[in-house]
């Protein structure tokens, strides 16, 4: 069992990439009203509101690995907690401020936390060359750049599915 954390931009991503690659995953997050969208749309095989500690208890040591896309300050102890013995948490998401990372449990628990960025062209090209052959594709919203304003307003909001991307092409040609 693989965990997500976040349903964002990298989130929606990294779920479609796992349930492709044949994993069951478990989505992770702090909003309820995802779990919908989690599970019936992008196919993830169950979902845990991190801010439930009953079912963060239930699922403690169950994952094999977690995928860490929120960009936001949030514990790492917690999702830790979920990792079985040697399971490793991947940081991808970019938080402004340095987490806090609880070294003692690492140790006596046996889990690993790594980091990870983009690759580089052999490993993006690998990447696409999958993403093709199993139809995998981003969620975004196109939008002209007169909406600019109004996107950066919903971003604030979370009110987009799942990335803003402006339509330079017809823009400049509207003009």
């Amino acid at each position: 069992m693989w965990g997500v954390v976040g349903l964002g931009g990298l989130g929606h991503a990294a779920v479609k990439f796992a349930k492709a690659f044949g994993l069951k995953v478990t989505v992770i997050s702090t909003s309820p009203g995802k779990k919908q969208e989690a599970t019936e749309r992008l196919g993830a095989d169950s979902f845990l509101v991190s801010r439930d500690h009953a079912q963060m208890q239930a699922a403690m040591g169950t994952m094999d690995g977690i995928i860490d896309t929120v960009s936001a300050q949030h514990p790492l102890l917690p999702l830790i907690g979920l990792l079985k013995s040697h399971g490793k948490l991947v940081m991808v998401g970019a938080p402004e401020k340095p987490l806090e990372l609880p070294v003692f449990p690492l140790s006596i628990w046996r889990k690993i936390v790594a980091g990870s960025c983009i690759g580089g062209i052999k490993e993006t090209q690998e990447m696409m060359d999958f993403a093709a052959k199993h139809n995998i594709t981003a969620d975004i919203e196109l939008i002209t750049m007169d909406y600019v304003n109004t996107a950066m307003e919903r971003l604030v909001k979370a009110d987009v599915r799942y990335r803003f991307v402006i339509d330079i092409g017809n823009t400049l040609k509207a003009a």
